[in-house]
Formats: C-alpha cells, sequence, structure tokens
C-alpha cells in the first residue's frame, strides 16, 4: 500500500474486486464526509484499499484519503490500524517522530458496502520511486544518513515510546514528505483544487480510467520493445539524475500489519527480501525484526540492490536460499541461533549446517560494497561498521534504534562526506 504522490503504480488494482464487499469506485470531485473531502486523483492501491490524494475543505489542505475495501475481515483490519494511528497521533502532538499521522476516520456507504475511510496527512513519494527515480544506481552516503535518522527517529518511538513492531519496514512504506517532481505536488504545483465533479464524467470513470491506462503502458511497452531491438539489443545508456533540491526528510507509514509486543498478531511477518532470520526460523521475534529490515532498507538506498533476493532452487526452498545467502554475507550462523526455532529442523542439521545447500560463498558487506559497488574502502568500511551490528544473527545483540541514533557514522557532516 502507499500514500505516494506519484501516480498509480504500474500494475492497477482488479476492476473485479470492484463489486460487493470490494473497493469502493471513486471519480475525481466526489465528496466524502458531509462534502468535507473532495477526491483528487488517485495515489495508489494495496490488497485492501485504494488511496486518493484529497482536499479538506475545512482545513483547505490536501490529505491523503485511504478507502477500505468493505468486506468484514478488511473492516477489521481497518479498525486495527485506526486505533494504531490514532495512538501514534495522540502521543505526537507537535508532528516530529517521523510517523504518519491520522486526520481522521469516517464510514462511507457506496454500491459495494459500507467502507472504512481514513485521512492521513499527505507525503510524498516513497523511498522505492526515489531509487527507481535514480536508476537503481545507489544514492550518496550523506542523503541516506538524512534519511537514516528520520527512519531511526520512526523506529525509536514506536519502539520504546509506544512499545508498537511496524512488522513490514521496506522502501514502500517510508515516504519523502515532499516529492521528487515537484510539478506532482499539489502545493509546490499551485493547481487548484477541484472542487465538484467535472461535468460530462462517466457513471464508472474510475474502471474507463484503470483500462485507458493499461492500454495506454502496454503501446508504451511494445514501442520499448521495437526500439530496442533496432538498436540491435543494446541497452540504452542514460544520465546519472541530480538529486540536488530533493528534501530528504522522510516519515514511516502502512501500519496496518503493526502490532503491540505483547500482542502479536501474526506468525510470518515482513516482506520476503526484509525478513530476519527469527522469523524464517518461527524463533520468536520482537523490536529486532524492524531493525534487521531498516538495515537491508540501508543498503538498499546506497547500492540500488536488496541485499537479499532469495529465490528456491533444485531441491531447495526460497527460506533455505534466503538463509544461505546471509550466511554467505554475514558468516556462519551460531548453532544455537540456528536450531533454535519451530522450523530449524527444515533447514539446519544438528550441527547447524545447511541441509540441502552446502557450498557457501563467504564475503563481507565491506568487500561486497568495494568489489561489486565499487565504493571507497573508507566509505564501504565505515558503512559496514554501521550495518553489521544491525544485522546480528542474534536479535538480543541488536542495537535498538536509540543506540543507532548514536552511532558516529550517522553523526559524520556532509563536509567530511563530500572529502
Amino acid at each position: 500500500m502507499s500514500y505516494s504522490s506519484s501516480s498509480a503504480s504500474e500494475e492497477d488494482e482488479d476492476l473485479d474486486s470492484y463489486r460487493k464487499g470490494g473497493y469502493h469506485a471513486v471519480r475525481v470531485g466526489d465528496s466524502f464526509a458531509a462534502g468535507r473531502f473532495i477526491a483528487q486523483r488517485k495515489l495508489g492501491w494495496g490488497q485492501f484499499s485504494t488511496v486518493w490524494l484529497a482536499y479538506d475543505t475545512q482545513t483547505l489542505k490536501y490529505v491523503a484519503l485511504k478507502i477500505q475495501k468493505s468486506a468484514p475481515e478488511f473492516v477489521q483490519a481497518a479498525v486495527h490500524e485506526i486505533e494504531i494511528l490514532s495512538t501514534i497521533t495522540e502521543n505526537d502532538p507537535k508532528n516530529e517522530k517521523c510517523v504518519v499521522q491520522l486526520v481522521d476516520h469516517f464510514k462511507h456507504r457506496g454500491p459495494n458496502g459500507q467502507h472504512l475511510c481514513m485521512v492521513l496527512e499527505f507525503l510524498g513519494d516513497s523511498i522505492l520511486h526515489l531509487i527507481r527515480y535514480n536508476r537503481y544506481k545507489g544514492i550518496n552516503l550523506y542523503k541516506i544518513r538524512e534519511i537514516c535518522r528520520c527512519i531511526l527517529t520512526g523506529l525509536d518511538y514506536l519502539h520504546r515510546e509506544l512499545v508498537i513492531l511496524h512488522t513490514d519496514l521496506k522502501p514502500e512504506n517510508i515516504l519523502l514528505v515532499s516529492t521528487v517532481n515537484p510539478s506532482k505536488d499539489p502545493i509546490k504545483s499551485k493547481t487548484p483544487p477541484i472542487l465538484e465533479r467535472p461535468e460530462g464524467s462517466l457513471t464508472g470513470g474510475a474502471a474507463v480510467n484503470v483500462i485507458e491506462k493499461k492500454l495506454k503502458q502496454r503501446a508504451r511497452r511494445a514501442v520499448a520493445k521495437i526500439a530496442a531491438e533496432r538498436r540491435g539489443g543494446a541497452p540504452e545508456v542514460k544520465p546519472e539524475r541530480c538529486l540536488d533540491g530533493i528534501d530528504f526528510t522522510c516519515k514511516i507509514v502502512d501500519l496496518g500489519n503493526a502490532c503491540c509486543a505483547d500482542k502479536q498478531i501474526a506468525e510470518e511477518i515482513q516482506t520476503r527480501q526484509y525478513r530476519a532470520p527469527e522469523v524464517i526460523l518461527q524463533s520468536g521475534y520482537s523490536f529486532p525484526v524492524d531493525m534487521w529490515s531498516f538495515a537491508c532498507t540501508a543498503f538498499e538506498l546506497a547500492t540500488g540492490e536488496m541485499m537479499f533476493a532469495p529465490k528456491p532452487g533444485p531441491g531447495f526452498s526460497e527460506d533455505e536460499d534466503h538463509l544461505a545467502l546471509m550466511m554467505e554475507l554475514l558468516g556462519k550462523m551460531p548453532r544455537k541461533i540456528a536450531i533454535g526455532g519451530g522450523r530449524s529442523k527444515d533447514y539446519f542439521d544438528r550441527h547447524g549446517d545447511l541441509k540441502r545447500i552446502r557450498r557457501l560463498k563467504h564475503s563481507s558487506l565491506s568487500r561486497l560494497l568495494i568489489d561489486k559497488f565499487k565504493f571507497p574502502e573508507t566509505d564501504a568500511r565505515e558503512f559496514a561498521e554501521f550495518l553489521n551490528p544491525i544485522l546480528d544473527f542474534d536479535p538480543e545483540k541488536r542495537p535498538t534504534a536509540q543506540q543507532c541514533l548514536q552511532h558516529p557514522w550517522l553523526r559524520q557532516t556532509a563536509a567530511k562526506t563530500v572529502a
């Protein structure tokens, strides 16, 4: 799910889900909450809901309107998220803790049922969008420090002050406070708000919009494919993007999977590539799982590539490959950790060795940064010294968000980085 200011993702939601119990079809100019919020354009969607840019006629500000599917299970999920967001907002009256805030919530009845709606502060593009915008080349370490400080401030607030685990931290769920492209920002672009439905809009406006978009996407892909064939398949070399002028202040969003530390709601948490070893092994989890995901995210910002992208192979599962990739980069997993989980016997023998993947190609984080990503040795060593403790296989040894905020690497100045 995204609250991003960019247009909706390449693959749009399934049109079949616009039915009883499913999504609510929204048209530009539709009003909500007795006319207070006016829909402007779609920002994104997820399995549970769609998100729209809306104009708040009461505060005269833009907001993100998240409209949940109407089936009971989705309503229950929304109730849970509203409870978490309300706690976050009430305990951060100055809005300085780097976690998204809830503006309002209400029920909206439509043809497909009654939908719970959340109104959130309007933010910019996701960190994933920033990585893509930068053409997966890796972002300057000084800028990454700014982003890391914000994420850690948000995690410290959730963990230490509210005792809440996010459980799904990743680049999609961290948003810049403003847009990468100023023309996408309704405030910076000075676009006047739409206050009523445009004349001649179709009843099936939402559906027509999605179909037109998909047709245009297919056409663009076909043109790109023909152009590549004419060039003989040679990839087009694009110049590096300039990131100057972008505000790297960011906030943690999407608390739909969050939970209180003492009221865990799921055994399998986290998106695959950002999943901690204790979750794979089912040995119990707490705040350190968010720290593991944070380290994976910081690495991805710096390199443009995921730290771990496991795949199943002949005779072994995706989980086992994931554990093997971890050990290749971080060293052998301590035996007590390897054999201490509910699913340890699926992957490890009694000596703490993987059952089906025997030949591991060991490296180190600093070596990888130097050899593959061409980091200067000092930068690689200092960045690895920051990340390695957070990637300890033993969750109890991982530093907290509060401790990470005190790390010397985060305190370096711009002048040192440039030098």
